[in-house]
Protein backbone atom coordinates (compact mmCIF):
# COMPACT_ATOMS: atom_id res chain seq x y z
CA UNK A 1 0.00 0.00 0.00
CA UNK A 2 2.54 2.33 1.26
CA UNK A 3 4.53 1.36 -1.99
CA UNK A 4 2.70 2.52 -4.43
CA UNK A 5 1.76 5.19 -2.98
CA UNK A 6 5.35 6.41 -3.17
CA UNK A 7 5.05 5.85 -6.73
CA UNK A 8 2.32 7.81 -7.15
CA UNK A 9 4.21 10.76 -5.85
CA UNK A 10 7.24 9.80 -7.83
CA UNK A 11 5.49 9.98 -11.02
CA UNK A 12 3.04 12.82 -10.36
CA UNK A 13 6.36 14.74 -9.42
CA UNK A 14 8.49 13.57 -12.31
CA UNK A 15 5.13 14.66 -14.14
CA UNK A 16 5.18 17.94 -12.84
CA UNK A 17 9.02 18.65 -13.16
CA UNK A 18 8.98 18.23 -16.93
CA UNK A 19 6.17 20.11 -17.42
CA UNK A 20 7.26 22.75 -15.31
CA UNK A 21 10.84 23.09 -14.95
CA UNK A 22 11.05 25.82 -12.71
CA UNK A 23 9.23 23.22 -9.79
CA UNK A 24 11.87 22.03 -7.58
CA UNK A 25 12.51 18.24 -7.92
CA UNK A 26 10.61 17.17 -4.66
CA UNK A 27 7.61 19.60 -5.03
CA UNK A 28 4.21 17.72 -4.29
CA UNK A 29 0.69 19.28 -5.03
CA UNK A 30 -1.78 19.50 -2.18
CA UNK A 31 -5.25 18.76 -2.51
CA UNK A 32 -7.36 21.51 -3.45
CA UNK A 33 -9.80 20.82 -1.27
CA UNK A 34 -9.64 23.13 2.03
CA UNK A 35 -11.29 21.71 5.20
CA UNK A 36 -11.53 23.86 8.29
CA UNK A 37 -11.94 22.82 11.79
CA UNK A 38 -15.01 22.98 13.20
CA UNK A 39 -15.84 25.88 15.61
CA UNK A 40 -17.68 24.22 18.22
CA UNK A 41 -19.76 25.95 20.64
CA UNK A 42 -17.26 28.51 21.96
CA UNK A 43 -15.76 29.03 18.60
CA UNK A 44 -18.96 30.33 17.51
CA UNK A 45 -19.89 32.37 21.12
CA UNK A 46 -16.05 33.90 20.11
CA UNK A 47 -16.97 34.38 16.43
CA UNK A 48 -19.94 36.19 17.19
CA UNK A 49 -18.29 38.52 19.72
CA UNK A 50 -15.90 39.88 17.37
CA UNK A 51 -18.91 40.34 14.93
CA UNK A 52 -20.62 42.50 17.64
CA UNK A 53 -17.78 44.21 19.23
CA UNK A 54 -16.54 45.39 15.76
CA UNK A 55 -16.67 49.24 14.75
CA UNK A 56 -18.76 48.59 12.15
CA UNK A 57 -21.16 47.08 14.05
CA UNK A 58 -21.54 49.56 16.22
CA UNK A 59 -22.26 51.80 13.51
CA UNK A 60 -25.11 50.00 12.36
CA UNK A 61 -26.50 49.51 16.05
CA UNK A 62 -26.14 53.34 16.20
CA UNK A 63 -28.05 54.03 13.17
CA UNK A 64 -30.88 51.55 13.40
CA UNK A 65 -31.00 52.89 17.23
CA UNK A 66 -31.71 56.49 15.80
CA UNK A 67 -34.25 54.91 13.32
CA UNK A 68 -36.38 52.68 15.80
CA UNK A 69 -36.48 56.44 17.53
CA UNK A 70 -38.82 57.96 14.77
CA UNK A 71 -41.91 56.07 15.93
CA UNK A 72 -41.42 57.97 18.74
CA UNK A 73 -41.71 61.62 17.13
CA UNK A 74 -44.61 60.34 14.81
CA UNK A 75 -46.96 58.57 17.45
CA UNK A 76 -47.81 60.40 20.78
CA UNK A 77 -45.87 58.54 24.12
CA UNK A 78 -47.65 57.70 27.03
CA UNK A 79 -45.33 58.57 29.04
CA UNK A 80 -45.05 62.10 27.46
CA UNK A 81 -48.66 62.63 26.21
CA UNK A 82 -51.19 60.37 27.33
CA UNK A 83 -54.49 62.69 25.94
CA UNK A 84 -53.02 62.16 22.78
CA UNK A 85 -52.71 58.94 22.80
CA UNK A 86 -56.36 59.18 23.55
CA UNK A 87 -57.09 61.07 20.99
CA UNK A 88 -55.60 58.85 18.47
CA UNK A 89 -57.18 55.59 19.51
CA UNK A 90 -60.64 57.31 19.26
CA UNK A 91 -59.96 58.61 15.98
CA UNK A 92 -58.04 55.12 14.58
CA UNK A 93 -59.93 52.37 17.01
CA UNK A 94 -59.18 49.78 14.27
CA UNK A 95 -56.15 50.08 13.54
CA UNK A 96 -54.70 51.24 17.52
CA UNK A 97 -55.06 48.25 18.68
CA UNK A 98 -52.05 46.79 16.12
CA UNK A 99 -49.91 49.34 16.90
CA UNK A 100 -50.21 49.31 20.62
CA UNK A 101 -49.48 45.69 20.59
CA UNK A 102 -45.79 46.94 18.57
CA UNK A 103 -45.44 49.08 21.51
CA UNK A 104 -45.47 52.04 19.53
CA UNK A 105 -46.91 54.33 21.89
CA UNK A 106 -44.44 53.14 24.10
CA UNK A 107 -41.29 53.20 21.76
CA UNK A 108 -38.70 54.08 24.50
CA UNK A 109 -39.70 51.20 26.83
CA UNK A 110 -40.43 48.38 24.37
CA UNK A 111 -38.28 45.21 24.53
CA UNK A 112 -37.02 46.02 20.93
CA UNK A 113 -35.80 49.34 21.26
CA UNK A 114 -34.38 47.94 24.86
CA UNK A 115 -32.61 45.20 22.62
CA UNK A 116 -31.28 47.50 20.19
CA UNK A 117 -29.67 49.67 23.30
CA UNK A 118 -28.22 46.93 24.96
CA UNK A 119 -26.45 45.73 22.18
CA UNK A 120 -25.21 49.22 21.24
CA UNK A 121 -24.11 49.40 24.45
CA UNK A 122 -22.00 45.58 24.20
CA UNK A 123 -20.67 46.77 21.04
CA UNK A 124 -19.32 50.08 22.54
CA UNK A 125 -17.83 48.67 25.62
CA UNK A 126 -16.32 45.48 23.49
CA UNK A 127 -14.78 48.41 21.23
CA UNK A 128 -13.37 50.75 22.96
CA UNK A 129 -11.47 48.80 25.64
CA UNK A 130 -9.75 46.84 23.31
CA UNK A 131 -8.36 50.48 21.75
CA UNK A 132 -8.03 51.49 24.93
CA UNK A 133 -5.31 49.00 25.65
CA UNK A 134 -3.93 49.29 22.42
CA UNK A 135 -3.67 53.06 22.42
CA UNK A 136 -2.07 53.58 25.83
CA UNK A 137 1.02 51.07 24.30
CA UNK A 138 1.11 53.56 21.24
CA UNK A 139 1.37 56.22 23.40
CA UNK A 140 4.45 54.63 25.64
CA UNK A 141 6.22 53.55 22.55
CA UNK A 142 8.86 55.49 20.96
CA UNK A 143 8.64 57.20 17.47
CA UNK A 144 9.59 54.94 14.81
CA UNK A 145 13.35 55.02 13.44
CA UNK A 146 14.09 57.05 10.69
CA UNK A 147 13.83 55.79 7.27
CA UNK A 148 16.99 54.74 4.75
CA UNK A 149 15.93 56.36 2.16
CA UNK A 150 13.60 59.67 2.76
CA UNK A 151 13.68 60.99 -0.79
CA UNK A 152 10.97 57.86 -1.47
CA UNK A 153 8.11 59.80 0.48
CA UNK A 154 5.85 62.20 -1.10
CA UNK A 155 6.87 65.33 1.03
CA UNK A 156 10.35 65.23 1.37
CA UNK A 157 12.79 68.46 0.89
CA UNK A 158 16.93 68.05 0.77
CA UNK A 159 19.21 71.16 1.63
CA UNK A 160 22.70 71.89 2.00
CA UNK A 161 24.39 73.65 3.99
CA UNK A 162 28.55 74.33 4.69
CA UNK A 163 29.77 74.31 7.99
CA UNK A 164 30.53 78.26 9.63
CA UNK A 165 34.12 78.87 9.51
CA UNK A 166 36.35 76.05 10.85
CA UNK A 167 33.82 74.15 12.22
CA UNK A 168 33.48 70.08 11.47
CA UNK A 169 31.16 68.80 9.42
CA UNK A 170 30.15 65.92 11.36
CA UNK A 171 29.77 68.42 14.77
CA UNK A 172 27.66 70.63 12.49
CA UNK A 173 25.43 68.08 11.60
CA UNK A 174 24.94 66.91 14.87
CA UNK A 175 24.12 70.20 16.11
CA UNK A 176 21.77 71.37 13.47
CA UNK A 177 19.79 67.54 14.58
CA UNK A 178 20.04 69.10 18.21
CA UNK A 179 18.52 72.37 16.47
CA UNK A 180 15.62 70.47 14.73
CA UNK A 181 14.89 68.46 17.81
CA UNK A 182 13.85 71.61 19.90
CA UNK A 183 11.93 72.94 16.90
CA UNK A 184 9.62 70.17 16.99
CA UNK A 185 9.33 69.51 20.99
CA UNK A 186 7.94 73.11 20.57
CA UNK A 187 5.40 72.35 17.98
CA UNK A 188 4.28 69.80 20.06
CA UNK A 189 5.81 66.35 19.04
CA UNK A 190 6.99 63.61 20.45
CA UNK A 191 11.00 63.48 19.48
CA UNK A 192 13.26 60.28 19.41
CA UNK A 193 17.12 60.58 18.58
CA UNK A 194 18.48 58.01 16.20
CA UNK A 195 22.42 58.62 15.12
CA UNK A 196 24.52 56.31 12.96
CA UNK A 197 27.82 57.19 12.27
CA UNK A 198 28.21 60.25 10.22
CA UNK A 199 24.49 60.52 9.87
CA UNK A 200 22.54 62.71 12.58
CA UNK A 201 18.33 62.36 12.93
CA UNK A 202 15.39 63.08 14.82
CA UNK A 203 12.04 61.17 14.49
CA UNK A 204 8.68 62.39 15.57
CA UNK A 205 5.63 62.29 15.56
CA UNK A 206 2.24 63.56 16.91
CA UNK A 207 -1.46 63.41 16.39
CA UNK A 208 -2.45 60.76 19.23
CA UNK A 209 -4.98 63.25 20.04
CA UNK A 210 -6.63 62.58 17.30
CA UNK A 211 -6.99 58.45 18.65
CA UNK A 212 -7.72 60.06 21.97
CA UNK A 213 -10.55 61.93 20.86
CA UNK A 214 -11.99 58.92 19.13
CA UNK A 215 -12.15 57.12 22.00
CA UNK A 216 -13.30 59.94 23.83
CA UNK A 217 -16.06 60.18 21.78
CA UNK A 218 -17.13 56.26 22.19
CA UNK A 219 -16.63 56.65 26.03
CA UNK A 220 -18.72 59.40 26.16
CA UNK A 221 -21.14 57.68 23.82
CA UNK A 222 -21.03 54.55 26.53
CA UNK A 223 -21.60 57.38 29.64
CA UNK A 224 -24.70 58.43 27.86
CA UNK A 225 -26.32 55.17 27.29
CA UNK A 226 -25.42 54.47 31.01
CA UNK A 227 -26.66 57.55 32.23
CA UNK A 228 -29.94 56.94 30.97
CA UNK A 229 -30.16 53.60 31.82
CA UNK A 230 -29.69 53.75 35.44
CA UNK A 231 -31.37 57.45 35.57
CA UNK A 232 -34.13 56.22 34.41
CA UNK A 233 -34.82 53.68 36.92
CA UNK A 234 -35.05 57.03 39.06
CA UNK A 235 -36.65 59.37 37.51
CA UNK A 236 -40.60 59.94 37.15
CA UNK A 237 -42.78 61.41 34.69
CA UNK A 238 -46.23 62.24 36.30
CA UNK A 239 -49.55 64.26 34.22
CA UNK A 240 -52.07 66.37 35.64
CA UNK A 241 -55.26 68.61 34.23
CA UNK A 242 -55.65 71.00 36.65
CA UNK A 243 -58.69 73.23 36.21
CA UNK A 244 -58.29 77.13 37.47
CA UNK A 245 -58.86 76.89 41.45
CA UNK A 246 -58.28 73.40 41.47
CA UNK A 247 -55.19 71.87 44.27
CA UNK A 248 -53.28 69.30 42.96
CA UNK A 249 -50.90 67.52 46.10
CA UNK A 250 -47.94 65.82 44.86
CA UNK A 251 -49.08 62.08 45.82
CA UNK A 252 -49.78 59.39 43.57
CA UNK A 253 -53.11 59.16 44.14
CA UNK A 254 -53.60 62.79 42.78
CA UNK A 255 -52.04 62.25 39.36
CA UNK A 256 -53.97 61.05 36.75
CA UNK A 257 -51.28 59.34 34.71
CA UNK A 258 -47.67 58.19 36.22
CA UNK A 259 -44.29 56.45 34.73
CA UNK A 260 -42.06 56.01 37.07
CA UNK A 261 -38.69 53.96 37.08
CA UNK A 262 -38.06 50.35 38.78
CA UNK A 263 -35.94 52.75 41.67
CA UNK A 264 -38.61 54.82 42.48
CA UNK A 265 -40.87 54.13 45.99
CA UNK A 266 -44.13 55.31 46.70
CA UNK A 267 -42.57 57.62 49.27
CA UNK A 268 -40.15 59.24 46.67
CA UNK A 269 -42.09 62.18 45.55
CA UNK A 270 -41.43 65.59 47.20
CA UNK A 271 -43.97 67.03 49.21
CA UNK A 272 -45.90 70.13 48.17
CA UNK A 273 -48.58 71.23 46.76
CA UNK A 274 -49.82 73.22 43.60
CA UNK A 275 -53.10 75.39 43.06
CA UNK A 276 -53.99 76.77 39.33
CA UNK A 277 -54.88 80.48 39.86
CA UNK A 278 -55.50 81.36 36.56
CA UNK A 279 -54.39 80.51 32.62
CA UNK A 280 -53.59 83.33 30.60
CA UNK A 281 -53.82 83.40 26.71
CA UNK A 282 -53.82 85.98 24.20
CA UNK A 283 -55.54 85.72 20.66
CA UNK A 284 -54.47 88.09 17.64
CA UNK A 285 -57.73 90.12 17.58
CA UNK A 286 -61.14 89.20 15.51
CA UNK A 287 -60.30 90.59 12.14
CA UNK A 288 -57.06 91.07 12.18
CA UNK A 289 -54.32 88.86 9.66
CA UNK A 290 -54.03 85.76 12.11
CA UNK A 291 -57.21 86.31 13.76
CA UNK A 292 -57.30 83.56 16.77
CA UNK A 293 -53.95 82.36 16.34
CA UNK A 294 -52.52 82.15 19.80
CA UNK A 295 -49.78 83.77 21.24
CA UNK A 296 -48.46 83.38 24.87
CA UNK A 297 -50.03 81.03 27.13
CA UNK A 298 -49.29 81.44 30.93
CA UNK A 299 -50.68 79.17 33.90
CA UNK A 300 -50.34 81.06 37.16
CA UNK A 301 -49.79 78.82 39.85
CA UNK A 302 -49.26 79.09 43.86
CA UNK A 303 -46.92 76.92 45.31
CA UNK A 304 -46.89 75.35 49.05
CA UNK A 305 -43.54 73.89 49.89
CA UNK A 306 -42.18 73.18 52.97
CA UNK A 307 -44.61 75.40 54.96
CA UNK A 308 -44.24 78.57 52.62
CA UNK A 309 -46.01 79.64 49.74
CA UNK A 310 -45.14 81.50 46.16
CA UNK A 311 -46.06 81.88 43.14
CA UNK A 312 -44.77 80.88 40.14
CA UNK A 313 -45.87 80.64 36.30
CA UNK A 314 -45.38 77.46 33.54
CA UNK A 315 -45.11 78.98 30.11
CA UNK A 316 -44.39 77.52 26.74
CA UNK A 317 -40.56 75.85 27.00
CA UNK A 318 -40.47 77.80 30.44
CA UNK A 319 -40.82 75.10 32.96
CA UNK A 320 -41.60 75.57 36.67
CA UNK A 321 -38.91 74.14 39.35
CA UNK A 322 -40.32 72.84 42.17
CA UNK A 323 -38.55 70.98 44.86
CA UNK A 324 -36.83 68.77 42.81
CA UNK A 325 -39.16 68.45 40.08
CA UNK A 326 -39.53 70.79 36.92
CA UNK A 327 -43.45 71.56 35.72
CA UNK A 328 -44.16 71.53 32.09
CA UNK A 329 -46.49 72.73 30.43
CA UNK A 330 -48.18 69.97 27.96
CA UNK A 331 -52.13 71.69 26.85
CA UNK A 332 -54.49 73.57 27.87
CA UNK A 333 -58.33 74.33 27.25
CA UNK A 334 -61.81 75.38 28.47
CA UNK A 335 -63.68 73.10 31.55
CA UNK A 336 -67.19 74.06 31.90
CA UNK A 337 -68.78 73.56 34.70
CA UNK A 338 -71.97 71.56 34.20
CA UNK A 339 -74.81 70.63 37.00
CA UNK A 340 -77.29 67.85 36.08
CA UNK A 341 -80.29 67.37 38.48
CA UNK A 342 -82.65 64.69 38.68
CA UNK A 343 -86.63 64.39 38.85
CA UNK A 344 -86.48 65.25 41.97
CA UNK A 345 -84.03 68.34 41.63
CA UNK A 346 -81.19 66.88 43.42
CA UNK A 347 -77.80 67.01 42.32
CA UNK A 348 -76.47 64.18 40.89
CA UNK A 349 -73.60 65.31 38.86
CA UNK A 350 -71.87 69.01 39.16
CA UNK A 351 -68.31 69.50 38.32
CA UNK A 352 -65.90 71.62 36.09
CA UNK A 353 -65.27 69.11 33.06
CA UNK A 354 -62.13 69.37 30.99
CA UNK A 355 -62.67 69.52 26.89
CA UNK A 356 -60.25 68.54 24.73
CA UNK A 357 -59.86 71.16 21.87
CA UNK A 358 -60.25 70.19 18.13
CA UNK A 359 -58.87 72.99 16.07
CA UNK A 360 -57.14 76.12 16.34
CA UNK A 361 -60.22 78.41 17.19
CA UNK A 362 -60.65 75.91 20.65
CA UNK A 363 -63.83 73.72 19.15
CA UNK A 364 -64.18 71.21 22.23
CA UNK A 365 -65.81 67.57 23.08
CA UNK A 366 -66.34 66.71 26.57
CA UNK A 367 -68.02 63.48 28.13
CA UNK A 368 -70.12 64.08 31.34
CA UNK A 369 -70.70 60.71 33.01
CA UNK A 370 -73.70 60.21 35.64
CA UNK A 371 -73.37 56.98 37.32
CA UNK A 372 -75.68 57.66 40.02
CA UNK A 373 -78.96 59.15 41.45
CA UNK A 374 -80.93 58.32 37.58
CA UNK A 375 -83.20 55.57 36.30
CA UNK A 376 -80.57 54.29 34.72
CA UNK A 377 -76.95 55.79 33.98
CA UNK A 378 -76.79 59.09 32.17
CA UNK A 379 -73.46 59.38 29.19
CA UNK A 380 -73.42 63.24 28.09
CA UNK A 381 -71.80 64.03 24.86
CA UNK A 382 -71.03 67.57 24.65
CA UNK A 383 -69.51 70.42 22.58
CA UNK A 384 -68.31 73.54 22.61
CA UNK A 385 -67.84 76.50 20.93
CA UNK A 386 -66.01 79.90 22.33
CA UNK A 387 -67.34 81.97 19.71
CA UNK A 388 -70.98 80.25 18.48
CA UNK A 389 -71.43 81.07 14.92
CA UNK A 390 -73.95 78.98 12.81
CA UNK A 391 -73.66 78.38 8.66
CA UNK A 392 -76.07 79.07 6.13
CA UNK A 393 -76.77 75.24 6.17
CA UNK A 394 -77.58 75.10 10.02
CA UNK A 395 -74.27 73.96 11.29
CA UNK A 396 -72.73 75.23 14.44
CA UNK A 397 -68.36 76.22 13.98
CA UNK A 398 -65.93 77.95 16.32
CA UNK A 399 -65.11 80.93 14.55
CA UNK A 400 -62.81 82.28 17.36
CA UNK A 401 -60.72 80.71 20.00
CA UNK A 402 -61.42 83.46 23.07
CA UNK A 403 -64.86 83.43 24.57
CA UNK A 404 -67.04 85.60 22.85
CA UNK A 405 -69.98 84.06 22.34
CA UNK A 406 -70.35 80.53 24.38
CA UNK A 407 -72.33 78.07 23.43
CA UNK A 408 -72.87 74.38 24.75
CA UNK A 409 -74.44 71.35 22.31
CA UNK A 410 -75.20 68.22 24.32
CA UNK A 411 -76.64 64.83 22.98
CA UNK A 412 -77.87 62.48 26.09
CA UNK A 413 -77.33 58.87 26.11
CA UNK A 414 -79.32 56.20 28.78
CA UNK A 415 -77.87 53.13 29.67
CA UNK A 416 -75.11 51.35 30.93
CA UNK A 417 -72.07 53.25 31.12
CA UNK A 418 -69.88 50.05 31.54
CA UNK A 419 -68.12 51.41 34.71
CA UNK A 420 -68.89 48.42 36.58
CA UNK A 421 -67.27 45.89 34.55
CA UNK A 422 -63.78 46.44 36.42
CA UNK A 423 -61.84 47.67 32.67
CA UNK A 424 -60.38 51.05 32.93
CA UNK A 425 -62.18 53.55 31.28
CA UNK A 426 -61.31 56.84 29.94
CA UNK A 427 -62.86 60.02 30.94
CA UNK A 428 -62.54 61.66 27.28
CA UNK A 429 -64.58 58.39 25.71
CA UNK A 430 -67.66 57.56 25.34
CA UNK A 431 -68.60 53.95 24.71
CA UNK A 432 -72.35 54.13 23.31
CA UNK A 433 -72.04 50.15 22.78
CA UNK A 434 -74.90 49.73 25.68
CA UNK A 435 -76.54 53.45 25.33
CA UNK A 436 -79.76 54.52 23.79
CA UNK A 437 -79.52 57.92 22.19
CA UNK A 438 -82.23 59.86 23.18
CA UNK A 439 -81.18 63.33 21.56
CA UNK A 440 -79.09 64.14 18.56
CA UNK A 441 -79.60 64.96 15.00
CA UNK A 442 -78.75 60.89 14.46
CA UNK A 443 -82.01 60.17 15.74
CA UNK A 444 -83.88 63.13 14.29
CA UNK A 445 -84.09 64.81 18.07
CA UNK A 446 -82.17 68.59 18.46
CA UNK A 447 -79.36 68.63 20.76
CA UNK A 448 -79.56 70.61 23.76
CA UNK A 449 -77.69 73.75 23.64
CA UNK A 450 -77.13 76.25 26.32
CA UNK A 451 -74.69 79.52 27.02
CA UNK A 452 -73.35 80.05 30.16
CA UNK A 453 -76.18 80.92 33.28
CA UNK A 454 -78.59 78.40 31.59
CA UNK A 455 -80.64 75.57 32.15
CA UNK A 456 -82.17 72.84 29.92
CA UNK A 457 -84.54 69.86 30.83
CA UNK A 458 -83.71 66.94 30.36
CA UNK A 459 -85.49 64.29 27.77
CA UNK A 460 -88.34 61.95 29.03
CA UNK A 461 -88.50 64.33 32.82
CA UNK A 462 -85.25 62.99 33.86
CA UNK A 463 -84.34 66.37 34.83
CA UNK A 464 -82.19 69.08 34.13
CA UNK A 465 -78.91 70.37 33.13
CA UNK A 466 -77.11 73.59 33.83
CA UNK A 467 -74.44 75.51 32.09
CA UNK A 468 -72.86 77.41 34.92
CA UNK A 469 -71.68 80.66 34.44
CA UNK A 470 -68.72 80.96 36.73
CA UNK A 471 -68.10 84.77 36.09
CA UNK A 472 -66.51 87.08 39.13
CA UNK A 473 -69.24 88.54 41.27
CA UNK A 474 -70.10 92.12 38.89
CA UNK A 475 -68.71 90.43 35.90
CA UNK A 476 -70.41 91.77 33.08
CA UNK A 477 -69.10 90.10 29.81
CA UNK A 478 -68.71 86.55 29.41
CA UNK A 479 -64.87 86.05 28.76
CA UNK A 480 -64.84 84.64 31.99
CA UNK A 481 -68.12 82.48 32.08
CA UNK A 482 -66.31 79.25 31.58
CA UNK A 483 -63.15 78.03 33.49
CA UNK A 484 -59.79 77.23 31.29
CA UNK A 485 -57.44 74.10 32.52
CA UNK A 486 -54.10 73.18 32.30
CA UNK A 487 -52.54 69.96 31.28
CA UNK A 488 -49.14 69.95 33.58
CA UNK A 489 -46.47 67.40 32.84
CA UNK A 490 -44.56 66.56 36.61
CA UNK A 491 -40.98 65.53 35.59
CA UNK A 492 -37.87 64.46 38.08
CA UNK A 493 -34.35 63.13 35.83
CA UNK A 494 -31.73 63.71 38.22
CA UNK A 495 -29.60 62.31 35.31
CA UNK A 496 -29.99 65.32 33.00
CA UNK A 497 -26.81 66.97 33.89
CA UNK A 498 -24.65 63.72 33.34
CA UNK A 499 -26.28 63.56 29.99
CA UNK A 500 -25.29 66.84 29.08
CA UNK A 501 -22.01 66.40 30.32
CA UNK A 502 -21.29 63.00 28.06
CA UNK A 503 -22.85 64.70 25.40
CA UNK A 504 -20.48 67.59 25.25
CA UNK A 505 -17.76 65.88 26.40
CA UNK A 506 -18.85 63.49 22.94
CA UNK A 507 -19.03 66.47 20.67
CA UNK A 508 -15.06 67.63 22.27
CA UNK A 509 -13.79 63.98 21.10
CA UNK A 510 -15.40 64.22 17.66
CA UNK A 511 -13.74 68.23 17.27
CA UNK A 512 -10.39 66.86 18.27
CA UNK A 513 -11.27 63.04 15.92
CA UNK A 514 -12.06 65.39 12.90
CA UNK A 515 -9.56 68.18 12.81
CA UNK A 516 -6.32 66.91 14.93
CA UNK A 517 -3.95 65.64 11.83
CA UNK A 518 -1.53 62.21 12.66
CA UNK A 519 1.87 63.25 11.16
CA UNK A 520 5.31 61.66 11.56
CA UNK A 521 8.22 63.96 10.97
CA UNK A 522 11.74 63.20 10.65
CA UNK A 523 14.85 65.44 10.09
CA UNK A 524 18.20 63.85 8.96
CA UNK A 525 21.46 65.42 8.89
CA UNK A 526 24.73 63.80 7.22
CA UNK A 527 28.41 64.78 7.34
CA UNK A 528 29.61 64.82 4.22
CA UNK A 529 33.13 66.39 2.69
CA UNK A 530 33.13 70.17 4.24
CA UNK A 531 29.15 70.07 3.96
CA UNK A 532 26.24 68.91 5.94
CA UNK A 533 22.91 67.39 3.74
CA UNK A 534 20.08 68.17 5.32
CA UNK A 535 16.70 65.85 4.52
CA UNK A 536 13.32 66.94 6.03
CA UNK A 537 10.40 63.92 5.07
CA UNK A 538 6.73 63.63 6.94
CA UNK A 539 4.31 61.42 6.55
CA UNK A 540 0.58 61.57 7.50
CA UNK A 541 -1.87 59.14 8.57
CA UNK A 542 -5.12 59.40 6.58
CA UNK A 543 -5.99 61.86 4.38
CA UNK A 544 -4.17 65.47 5.28
CA UNK A 545 -4.13 68.14 2.73
CA UNK A 546 -1.71 70.59 5.02
CA UNK A 547 1.14 67.93 5.23
CA UNK A 548 3.17 69.83 2.06
CA UNK A 549 3.07 72.91 3.49
CA UNK A 550 3.85 71.74 7.31
CA UNK A 551 7.13 70.62 5.81
CA UNK A 552 7.38 73.80 3.86
CA UNK A 553 7.28 75.44 7.15
CA UNK A 554 9.56 73.00 9.19
CA UNK A 555 12.07 73.74 6.35
CA UNK A 556 11.73 77.74 6.88
CA UNK A 557 11.78 77.72 10.69
CA UNK A 558 14.71 75.16 10.61
CA UNK A 559 16.81 77.46 8.48
CA UNK A 560 15.85 80.52 10.23
CA UNK A 561 17.22 78.79 13.60
CA UNK A 562 20.33 77.77 11.97
CA UNK A 563 21.32 81.11 10.59
CA UNK A 564 20.68 82.19 13.97
CA UNK A 565 22.72 79.27 15.80
CA UNK A 566 25.54 79.63 13.87
CA UNK A 567 26.82 76.53 13.63
CA UNK A 568 26.34 76.19 9.77
CA UNK A 569 25.58 78.47 7.04
CA UNK A 570 23.91 78.92 4.08
CA UNK A 571 25.28 76.97 0.58
CA UNK A 572 27.82 79.53 -0.85
CA UNK A 573 26.96 79.92 -4.18
CA UNK A 574 30.33 81.21 -5.51
CA UNK A 575 31.59 78.30 -4.64
CA UNK A 576 29.21 76.09 -6.71
CA UNK A 577 29.99 78.71 -9.67
CA UNK A 578 33.77 77.21 -9.23
CA UNK A 579 32.58 74.03 -10.94
CA UNK A 580 31.66 72.00 -7.41
CA UNK A 581 28.69 70.04 -8.46
CA UNK A 582 25.43 71.04 -6.55
CA UNK A 583 24.10 68.92 -4.21
CA UNK A 584 21.56 66.25 -5.57
CA UNK A 585 18.46 65.28 -3.90
CA UNK A 586 19.56 61.99 -3.87
CA UNK A 587 21.96 61.36 -0.19
CA UNK A 588 25.39 60.70 -0.83
CA UNK A 589 26.54 57.64 1.36
CA UNK A 590 28.98 58.94 4.25
CA UNK A 591 32.92 59.96 2.84
CA UNK A 592 33.87 56.71 5.58
CA UNK A 593 31.74 54.25 3.72
CA UNK A 594 32.69 54.97 0.23
CA UNK A 595 34.48 51.81 -1.15
CA UNK A 596 37.70 51.13 -1.70
CA UNK A 597 39.32 50.19 -4.70
CA UNK A 598 42.42 47.95 -4.71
Amino acid sequence: MSSSRSDNIKDAVNSDTTSDPLRPSDHVDGDDSITQPRLGFVGWLRWGWRQLTSMRTALILLLVLAIAAIPGSIFPQRMADPNGVTQWERDNPDLFPVLDALKLFDVYLSPWFSAIYLLLFASLVGCVIPRIRHHAKALRARPPRTPARLQRLEDYRAVMRDPAGDADAEAAASASVDVATKQLKALGYRVERYDRGRTFSVSAERGYWRETGNLLFHLALVGVLVTVGIGGGFSYTGQRVIVEGETFANTLIDYDSMNRGRFVGDDALAPYSMRLDSFDVTYQPYGEPGSGQAGDFSANVTVQENGEERTGAVKVNEPLAVADDDVFLLGNGYAPTITVRNAADEVVFTGSVPFLPQDNNMFSLGIVKVTDGMPEQLGIRALFYPTAATGADGTIASAYGDLVNPLLTLDVFEGDLGVNEGVPRSVYVLDTTELTQLTGRAIGEKSIELSPGKTADLPNGLGTITFEDDSPEGATDVSQSVKRFASLQIHRDDSGPLVLGFALLALAGLMLALFVPRRRVWVKATAEAGAVNLEYAALARGEDPTLAAAVDDLVAGHTRLLDAAGGTKARDTEREAEGEPAPSDEPQPPASDSPKVD
